[in-house]
């Protein structure tokens, strides 16, 4: 049977077949070899012996700058690394979406210091680690250990790598590093606040005796300012502290604990890209994509839709700041006449972005809005956003066209793949919007007509959805993206996130089968190298959601330990070949939300309650998630596998709220 159903679906030519067999022949899931290994105090780490040469590339964030580290091992063990740094507030001219300052330093600090007047020569990288810094450990041939420890500045606009040396060769030894203080202006036609100044510093200048098995520390730091500003002084083991305290910060808060040591070092890692990734503009605190492109702005699918709903569960306080602050930055734009609301403000808050046209937008936040808000707990925030709620919420309804589905003019691809007049992602998000929205409207006191009106409105987009997108394609019963497409498309997984299971058995079938799942995830469009994680990330969550939670447990472990210990470490990726997988920011949270709406199954329905409904693998006997700080409480959520089914408990701040057992497959309600 599977020979005949491969004949009929796949017969346009014999390569094709057998590439196809040999997929089902193997395991669901190829394991790539791991280059990485998960440390016991929680950090990854390369010890360096074999597959060289090797590079990769990292981004990390404080609130006044970020760094793109290119980093490598050559063929002979030895060590490079490149720092792109980037200062969001230091705007350039024209002051457009991608003006922030940014220059590249290549400079070693070892390459700066001499042992026994002499160069240091001959090293050898034995480990790299990451634990939310870049820790790089060698030996040279003079028995010298050296340490570099690469981090950003929490608050300041500087980076700091920390250099250590021990000496383990049996003599003591000179060392001498310079008294180095290079500074950089530039041009002041090219900044909207005339010149910068650019310091590199070198700490602990002079000679230093060393003797055997002492170790000796001292920094490289780079800091941005306006020309005629003060310099920044620095102190580098400060900065180390802060930022490990921040890190320890997050690491202690929504604490996922599954069978899969690997899906939860992944899960703690995104928490780290997704929060740390917020700028203290002008503007108020704007998260930034980051990737060398995208600061000190927003966008209404990576801020609003993607990370907005998710930082309440977190309990980042500034994080929930930034949310709050960029869906009021979108209500700005609300007017009479329903034109638009841009795709991104940007420039700290003091222009705009809508080169695309209508993306969807209105649906993007609504959506992200209305979640946040719940999810929040806070009656006050959800008043402030419920304008814009219902604004953007009209806008769409003002969209629909004769089908019933919402119009726009592309999506958050912005043109790079077909979409059509009406896409699936833009109405999907609109009924899960007006799903949020009827709840909400019960809490802020609109009575039941107006939350009656958005669920009757919901159930019209939802019947719309299946008449307008739903068709078979390569023999799958799925969705058309748009109307006219013949091609499968990554985002036909949407509906499955918003609850809408008509289609799940042909869709799950469709995105796990080899026309789209490859080892980086979803294919874009079926047939193309093209990945952007966004749409596998909305796919595991969404093939969690719909039960067929065994499936995608294997597809979950496959992707998280490639991004986690494969050979580009350790957050989920933008896209290939664009970008060449930069470590944009939203996209971790959007993995963090594979376990909170995906695995556990929460769905927010007011400010003080959620649907709770469990996904527990077969091989599986219990998972928790600890912690949560969404509904202004601290929730932790126990499943446990038992005779009759699952047991579930729930507790805030240590209150028994949920204690019993349920069938697999049912949902409750939780009321903290």
């Amino acid at each position: 049977m599977l020979m005949i159903r491969l004949l009929t679906l796949y017969n346009k030519n014999l390569l094709t077949i057998l590439s196809l067999l040999m997929v089902f022949s193997l395991p669901a899931v190829a394991q790539e070899n791991q280059r990485w290994e998960i440390n016991a105090d929680e950090s990854i780490t390369w010890n360096i012996h074999k597959q060289l040469p090797h590079a990769d590339h990292i981004e990390m964030s404080g609130k006044r700058i970020a760094c793109v580290l290119r980093y490598g091992v050559n063929a002979d063990s030895s060590f490079y690394a490149t720092r792109s740094l980037v200062w969001p507030m230091l705007r350039t001219i024209p002051n457009n979406t991608h003006a922030s300052l940014t220059r590249r330093f290549k400079q070693d600090g070892f390459d700066l210091i001499t042992i026994n007047y002499k160069p240091v020569e001959h090293e050898k990288v034995n480990s790299i680690t990451l634990n939310g810094t870049l820790i790089i450990k060698s030996v040279t041939s003079e028995k010298m250990e050296l340490q570099r420890q690469f981090f950003p500045s929490t608050e300041l606009p500087g980076y700091c790598e920390l250099y250590t040396l021990k000496n383990t060769s049996g003599k003591d030894c000179i060392v001498e590093i310079p008294n180095l203080h290079e500074t950089f202006i530039t041009d002041s036609s090219k900044g909207t606040e005339g010149s910068y100044a650019l310091h590199m510093q070198v700490s602990n200048n002079g000679s230093h005796p060393l003797k055997n098995n002492d170790s000796l520390s001292f920094s490289v730091s780079y800091t941005g300012t306006s020309k005629n500003n003060p310099v920044l002084q620095i102190q580098a083991e400060d900065e180390r502290v802060k930022r490990l305290n921040f890190i320890h910060e997050l690491w202690s808060k929504l604490v996922l604990e599954t069978p899969d040591t690997v899906l939860n070092r992944e899960f703690a890692f995104a928490k780290i890209r997704g929060a740390e990734s917020i700028y203290a503009t002008k503007g108020g605190p704007l998260h930034g994509p980051g990737g060398e492109a995208y600061y000190a702005a927003i966008w209404a699918n990576d801020q609003a839709e993607y990370i907005g709903p998710f930082f309440p569960y977190l309990g980042y306080a500034y994080g929930n700041e930034a949310s709050l602050n960029a869906y009021l930055h979108f209500a700005r734009f609300m007017n009479k006449d329903y034109k638009p609301i841009p795709s991104s403000i940007i420039a700290e808050g003091t222009d705009i972005w809508d080169g695309a046209g209508d993306r969807g937008d209105a649906a993007m936040i609504a959506y992200g809005a209305a979640r946040y808000a719940l999810a929040s707990g806070d009656i006050v925030q959800a008043k402030k956003l419920w304008p814009l709620i219902q604004w953007c919420l009209e806008y769409c309804r003002r969209k629909l066209n004769n089908e019933g589905v919402v119009t726009s003019n592309s999506d958050e691809l912005e043109g790079r793949l077909p979409s059509g007049d009406a896409n699936l992602c833009t109405s999907s998000l609109y009924y899960d919007a007006l799903n949020s929205s009827a709840y909400l409207a019960k809490i802020l006191g609109e009575g039941n007509r107006q939350a009656s009106d958005y669920k009757k409105q919901a159930e019209k987009i939802k019947v719309a959805i299946e008449k307008y997108f739903g068709g078979t394609i390569d023999g799958f019963k799925t969705y058309k993206y748009y109307k006219g497409n013949d091609t499968l498309r990554a985002w036909i997984c949407i509906p499955l996130t918003m609850g809408i299971y008509d289609r799940a058995a042909g869709t799950i079938d469709a995105l796990f089968s080899p026309r789209l799942w490859t080892a980086d995830g979803l294919a874009s469009i079926a047939g193309e190298r093209t990945f952007w994680d966004r749409s596998t990330l909305y796919a595991l969550r969404g093939v969690l959601s719909a039960g067929a939670t065994d499936k995608a447990l294997n597809f979950l472990h496959s992707y998280s330990e490639r991004r986690l210990l494969g050979d580009h470490v350790p957050y989920p990726v933008e896209a290939y070949p664009e970008g060449n997988q930069r470590h944009l920011s939203a996209e971790s949270g959007l993995y963090c939300r594979i376990f909170t709406e995906g695995l556990f199954g929460i769905r927010p329905t007011g400010l003080h309650s959620f649907k709770l409904l469990p996904r527990l693998p077969s091989s599986w006997n219990s998972i928790s998630l600890r912690h949560i700080y969404a509904f202004k409480s601290d929730i932790d959520i126990m499943v446990r596998k038992v005779d009759t089914g699952l047991h579930i408990s729930v507790t805030n701040g240590g209150k028994t709220v949920v204690d019993k057992t349920i069938h697999n497959g049912d949902e409750i309600d939780v009321r903290l």
